[in-house]
């Protein structure tokens, strides 16, 4: 892989050391110059206008996202985030009380709050399955729960936010399979950084953003939408004039496709940039930034392991590009200014988006770093060897 090239490729990453991508990555410049061109041509010629200027690459979203996912376009709508998309399949699940969604203690916590709301508006059941003793939720747990439970839904997050981890989603899929349970997938955090093969995790909805790994626009987001949810006939609360039609007074009809997830309202600049989000990735392939990000995570650990004042919390049998330190006796306000000072961009993990991880780890934050493949060695030295120097 040419690092250098991609390095070169994104110009932010000429003014700062960029550690920040599980946050939000750094585009690089066919990204943005999609995204401008956009905007001269509405500038010059109207809103509508410009779109119209450019349906054919807009359309193209639906082949290029199926391409990422080994999917088919009709299963795939444009939404405005990752949560969006969550909430529309979410929305969709007809819940009647004493339903149950059987979920992880990893989740995402927005996922968490949307279970219960769930569970309070809809007399929802949550259970959450048991992790393995070195981290990751246990597919035997998952088994036992489905049988016990037969649940309505069962949801995990792929990668979480505040870890490492990278969940057995095939093997919870195949479980999800074999009982006929539904299946949706947060795959906030791996788009991008690992292949996803949406037939290998037998899922019926499969979420994310584009402005991490992928390196695409904050503001836009994706949902895959199996053929069996399609079929079903189950369409989220609320249609519009794009997502339904309206043939007669008293009836509606969903669009056949994953569309009628979608609303009619979209910035189209979002749009572009997402798809030339997706090509730059494609292009670079995603087996190789998996082995990029992977090991540039594993380089991270590796080089904080022998700091007296500096634990790494990450915990399971397979990590990803997120690497999480607990820093002894250190303020997460100073922490976050100093390395912003250095010129090192991470981030804050705090109890409150990881509560059941945290409160296991024993700790109430983590400064997460999170590197990916146009980051070079140099740069991750430079990091570590800053954060030691302020706070190791």
């Amino acid at each position: 892989m040419n690092h250098q090239q991609y390095h070169n490729d994104t110009p932010g990453a000429a003014n700062f050391i960029h550690l920040n991508n599980a946050g939000a990555a750094l585009m690089p410049t066919p990204v943005i110059q999609a995204m401008e061109a956009h905007l001269q041509l509405e500038l010059n010629n109207g809103g509508y206008e410009a779109a119209a200027m450019q349906r054919k690459a807009i359309d193209r979203f639906y082949p290029v996202l199926a391409d990422l996912l080994q999917a088919q376009s009709h299963n795939i709508a444009f939404t405005a985030s990752a949560t969006d998309s969550y909430n529309r399949a979410l929305s969709s699940i007809l819940f009647k009380a004493r339903d149950v969604i059987l979920t992880t203690t990893n989740d995402y916590v927005s996922n968490q709050i949307a279970f219960l709301q769930l569970q309070q508006r809809f007399g929802v059941q949550l259970v959450r399955a048991e992790n393995l003793p070195e981290g990751g939720v246990d597919p035997a747990s998952v088994e036992k729960l489905i049988k016990l439970h037969h649940p309505q839904l069962v949801a995990v997050t792929h990668i979480p936010t505040n870890s490492g981890l990278i969940q057995p989603v095939e093997a919870i899929g195949e479980l999800c399979q074999k009982y006929g349970c539904l299946y949706l997938v947060d795959a906030c955090q791996s788009a991008g950084q690992l292949p996803l093969d949406v037939s290998a995790l037998h899922c019926d909805f499969l979420t994310a953003t584009f402005r991490k790994f992928l390196r695409g626009p904050r503001g836009s987001g994706f949902l895959f939408v199996s053929d069996r949810v399609l079929d079903e006939g189950l369409a989220p609360l609320f249609l519009d004039l794009h997502s339904a039609t309206w043939p007669e007074a008293d009836r509606y009809e969903p669009d056949a496709t994953a569309k009628r997830f979608e609303n009619w309202e979209r910035a189209y600049a979002l749009v572009l940039g997402a798809v030339a989000s997706v090509d730059y990735a494609l292009g670079v392939g995603l087996d190789e930034i998996a082995g990029a990000v992977q090991g540039h995570a594993a380089y991270l650990r590796q080089r904080f392991a022998d700091s007296d004042n500096l634990k790494v919390l990450d915990k399971g049998k397979q990590l990803g590009g997120i690497v999480t330190l607990h820093l002894s006796g250190q303020q997460p306000a100073r922490v976050k200014a100093g390395l912003r000072t250095a010129s090192v961009n991470t981030s804050l993990v705090f109890r409150g988006s990881a509560l059941i991880d945290f409160e296991e780890k024993g700790v109430d934050w983590a400064l997460r770093l999170s590197p990916h493949y146009y980051n070079t060695v140099e740069e991750l030295d430079m990091a570590v060897d800053k954060i030691l120097a302020l706070f190791g």
